[in-house]
């Protein structure tokens, strides 16, 4: 069974428009890709890719480019109560909260961001890694 692994926007950005941190995200997508690894986002993070993909690319290639991108990582939602539950929390930025708690929901084993803060929300239950973290001490189930 593949590692179930929260993907933030962050990295899907410096995926998909090529930024400076290309190679990592490129590096962790292409275990998605191979099964190495399970990606999960919320819709959330899909508007945020259409949002600053769409300025980079158009509209039509923005689609095309999420329809690849979602054939690799899969889409979460979150009840109702579990948005309760991170608004509640003690995690103060807002979408960091409903990322965290909807990872948790789901049962993943960790999310990867760039987010310096979120990464300090970092626990057992769920540990935040950055990519650099996460590319250096992941070891594949056998």
């Amino acid at each position: 069974m593949a590692y179930k692994v929260f993907l933030d926007a962050n990295i899907l950005l410096d995926f998909t428009l090529k930024r400076n941190d290309y190679e990592q995200s490129k590096k962790i997508m292409s275990f998605a890709v191979d099964g190495q690894i399970e990606g999960f986002i919320t819709p959330s993070i899909v508007h945020i890719l259409a949002y600053w993909m769409s300025k980079a690319y158009g509209t039509i290639k923005t689609k095309e480019l999420l329809i690849v991108l979602l054939s690799s990582v899969t889409v979460i939602n979150i009840p109702h109560n579990i948005v309760l539950n991170a608004l509640q929390s003690s995690i103060e930025d807002v979408e960091d909260a409903l990322q965290y708690y909807s990872a948790l929901h789901h049962g993943l084993n960790c999310l990867i961001t760039r987010d310096k803060l979120f990464q300090k929300e970092s626990t057992l239950s769920l540990p935040i890694y950055s990519p650099e973290q996460f590319l250096s001490g992941f070891k594949f189930p056998s």
